[in-house]
Order: C-alpha cells, then sequence, then structure tokens
C-alpha cells in the first residue's frame, strides 16, 4: 500500500490553511505528524479522510481516494479523531461492532461468528471488555475514545488514521495504547498517521 499525497492545499474563507503539502507513506509506516496548534496538523488528516474540501491529488495505491465508493474507502482507510460527540444511547458493542461495516451487507445486519470474534477481541485489547453492554452515553473521554479505537480495530484498514489518539487518556493507557497500534501494524502489515504533541512518543514509535 501507498498513500501519496501531492500539491495538497486547503483554504478556508480565502485563509490558507495548507499549501502544496507533499509526502508518501508505503506499507508498515508510522508518519508522526507534529507541530504547533493551528499549523494544520488535523487539517492534513481530515482531507485524507474526505472530511475537508482540498485541491492538489490524494491516492491510495494509484487510486484517487475520493473516487472510491465508500464501502471501499472503509477497507481502506480509518480514522480515529480525538474527540467525539455522541449522541445515540447504543450498548459500546454495538458502536464498535459498526466497524464491520465495510465487510456486512447492511449496517443493521447481524454480525457472523467471525466478526463476534473480532468484535471481543478487540474491545480485550483496549481494556474495554466489561463495559460491552454499557450505553456509550455513560463513558468518560478515555474510555470512549478506547471503544473507539475498538471499533478501528475492528474495521482493520490498511491504512489508520489517528489524531491525537491518547486524547483524554490516563498515563497508563497513553503507552500502552501506542504499543497496541504498533504491534497491529506490523503483525498486519498496515500504516499509520499520527497527529501528535508527546515527541517521546513520536521519537519512539515513528519512522
Amino acid at each position: 500500500m501507498m498513500l501519496k499525497v501531492k500539491n495538497l492545499s486547503v483554504s478556508f474563507s480565502e485563509i490558507k490553511i495548507l499549501e502544496d503539502i507533499n509526502f508518501e507513506i508505503n506499507e508498515n509506516d508510522w508518519l508522526m505528524i507534529i507541530g504547533p496548534n493551528g499549523a494544520g496538523k488535523t487539517t492534513i488528516t481530515n482531507a485524507i479522510a474526505q472530511s475537508v474540501p482540498y485541491t492538489g491529488s490524494i491516492s491510495l495505491n494509484g487510486k484517487e481516494i475520493e473516487m472510491l465508493p465508500s464501502k471501499e474507502r472503509a477497507k481502506e482507510i480509518g480514522v480515529l479523531m480525538q474527540n467525539h460527540h455522541v449522541t445515540y444511547d447504543f450498548k459500546v458493542k454495538d458502536v464498535v461492532g459498526l466497524g464491520a461495516y465495510s465487510r456486512s451487507r447492511g449496517i443493521l445486519g447481524s454480525p457472523s461468528l467471525e466478526e463476534e470474534d473480532i468484535l471481543k477481541e478487540s474491545l480485550i485489547m483496549t481494556g474495554m471488555e466489561n463495559f460491552e453492554d454499557r450505553s456509550i452515553l455513560t463513558l468518560s473521554g478515555g474510555e470512549l475514545q478506547r471503544a473507539f479505537l475498538s471499533q478501528l480495530l475492528v474495521q482493520n484498514p490498511k491504512l489508520m488514521i489517528l489524531d491525537e489518539p491518547t486524547n483524554h487518556l490516563d498515563l497508563v493507557y497513553q503507552e500502552s495504547i501506542f504499543n497496541l497500534i504498533d504491534k497491529w501494524k506490523s503483525e498486519k502489515n498496515r500504516s499509520v498517521i499520527s497527529v501528535v504533541h508527546d515527541l517521546r512518543l513520536a521519537r519512539m514509535y515513528g519512522n
């Protein structure tokens, strides 16, 4: 897998946030995006995730991402945002199960036995196995972050985009989450892009 970003520019109300950004990442790479607040770090990830309008080219294995159907895109790219605005009263396991969208016949379809096993494994990996029947609305910020990381592990995309993945997490969980992501990346030959503020973590895990 190769992601290629060429001449990426983003503007809001005639104010240029990004101008002519260029980079490539390959299979098993972990790209760390660092910089001061307001530098456009999150805007880069939002553009790759097709959440903001942009000019330039963002392609995956030679295909423009914006041209991919939603299910195919979900197989290729998964995103963990730094904040989650949840208004629906779903159980944690149901929210995590939505990560299987790209492989399912419909959002509300019953999961297969294999998908059930993947869901349970992802909850265990993030320490959320005791929360599966809780309402998503009752979770703390850190628990919510781990629940959506579980969803991303179920999705199992080729490229994982993480915007401040340790946001809201206690110190005890921060490094363990990075260890988990690094193991997932290496075992499955995936790639990761992370927006981070912690230079220590960037040096430890980025390449």
